[in-house]
């Protein structure tokens, strides 16, 4: 039997095919929180430095010790070991408390005490997963450029591929591929203006041990917000106008957007796994999955990755939400409740977003299937149109009256619709041929992509 070590790679992806091997997944990795950790730790000792209240000489020695911990993290050389800081977080409750004893160690000397100098460690660890949202976020947003750029190129050749349109799962009225292409890449775009917004405002945070700032002020801080402001400008975030400890906004907005967009992101692949049925074969993954027990299989996996995601994503949101309700000015339980989850949608909206990519940059329209499926209902799929169009002939309740009975004919008969109603006396004259093509009922859809497509 295979041995296994227990503490070796906790968690290597096994059951996380969609996020495994993804940007989001080094961006969120323990080795990636660890440095930013460390890099909030040296940013706030150098904002300190360059306000006068800390030696340069000691924001150097603590940034040298901070990326000296993240290089030898890297390497798995002694201290900084990620799984020693999980066991040993337990007795205070968050890996800050052990990571500050190992950094300061690192420093030592009379540099040593402007490591984590009047912070509490939850400024530490808020920071360093706006750090780590950050970085994820930045590999994600250019994920979604790439679907938004290949659902583009699908909306633009197809502008004109008329298929089936269906409503509550049956043929509706017809409408083109490039229309439903253009709608997932208007998803997609909202999904990145909402994922822009909150790239552009996530915080850093520095309240010390209750929100006050106090210990800060016994150091020589006199302006309220000039610390906060040197801080974020040392590690390219937004400084917040408060300490945000128990003001969870800038969690519950990122994980409103990434819910968001794993939903954006959910409906093309829900369309694709319909669309790529082998019964209606409309659409296929360019490189479709096999079977461990089925050799025909080309499984649409990069679709079904996306849509598991898409059914994950707001019950880890729902916890974040759950967390806003934070008492007193640093809350037990609320605050440690976050960690985990927010990890987990960086990740899972990372792994989607690649996932979406390789999806909308490999996809196979069908199009002569599209042609030939509108025509599976004998003509009945433009039924509105005669409906409207026979109404000023024949007046509406004898046309309602008359396509009702077509329409059980013809599903009975197994006749096309033009060929029933070109037997009615009434309707002699009439260009039933052009009444009843799909093709020529596709309404504004062309127009509609092509607005659509003007946004940027």
């Amino acid at each position: 039997m295979t041995h296994v070590d227990p503490d070796a790679d906790p968690d290597a992806g096994l059951l996380s095919p969609g996020r495994a091997g993804s940007p989001a997944e080094s961006a969120t990795s323990d080795a990636a929180v660890l440095r930013g950790l460390l890099d909030a730790e040296a940013g706030l000792t150098r904002a300190q430095a360059a306000l006068g209240l800390a030696p340069a000489a000691a924001a150097d020695a603590v940034t040298r010790a901070a990326a000296d911990a993240v290089t030898r993290a890297a390497a798995d050389e002694g201290r900084f070991d990620a799984r020693d800081l999980a066991l040993r977080a337990r007795s205070g409750g968050n890996p800050v408390i052990p990571l500050v004893a190992d950094l300061t160690a690192a420093v030592a000397g009379k540099h040593a005490p402007y490591v984590h100098r009047g912070a509490t460690s939850q400024d530490i660890l808020d920071t360093a997963l706006m750090l780590v949202a950050a970085r994820t976020l930045d590999g994600l947003l250019g994920d979604l450029a790439r679907t938004e750029s290949a659902l583009g190129r699908l909306a633009t050749a197809h502008r004109d591929t008329v298929m089936p349109g269906r409503t509550l799962t049956q043929h509706a009225v017809p409408t083109t591929f490039g229309l439903k292409a253009a709608g997932w890449r208007s998803l997609v775009l909202d999904a990145r203006d909402r994922l822009r917004t909150v790239r552009t405002s996530l915080p850093v945070q520095l309240g010390g041990a209750a929100g006050t700032l106090a210990a800060f002020g016994v150091f020589g801080a006199t302006h309220a917000g000039e610390l906060t402001e040197a801080y974020a400008a040392e590690l390219g975030l937004v400084a917040p106008v408060l300490p945000w400890h128990t003001l969870r906004t800038p969690v519950a907005d990122l994980a409103g957007a990434l819910a968001f967009t794993a939903g954006a992101l959910g409906k093309p692949a829900a369309d694709v796994l319909t669309l790529s049925r082998t019964e209606i074969g409309e659409l296929g993954e360019g490189a479709g999955g096999g079977s461990s027990a089925m050799p025909h299989k080309a499984n649409p996996v990069r679709a079904t990755l996306v849509a598991a995601a898409s059914r994950r994503a707001p019950a880890l949101a729902a916890t974040l939400y759950a967390s806003m309700a934070a008492e007193d000015e640093r809350p037990a339980g609320a605050w440690h409740a976050e960690w985990e989850p927010l990890r987990d949608l960086l990740r899972l909206v990372g792994g989607a977003a690649r996932d979406a990519a390789e999806l909308a940059e490999g996809l196979q329209v069908h199009a002569d299937v599209m042609r030939e499926h509108l025509f599976a209902t004998h003509g009945l799929i433009v039924s509105e149109r005669l409906a409207a169009e026979l109404a000023p002939l024949l007046g509406r309740a004898r046309a309602k009256s008359l396509l009702t009975d077509a329409a059980r004919r013809t599903r009975t008969e197994g006749r096309t619709l033009a060929g029933i109603l070109a037997d009615e006396p009434d309707l002699k004259g009439v260009d039933l041929a052009d009444l009843t093509d799909p093709v020529r009922y596709t309404g504004s859809a062309g127009a509609l992509t092509d607005r659509a497509l003007e946004r940027r």
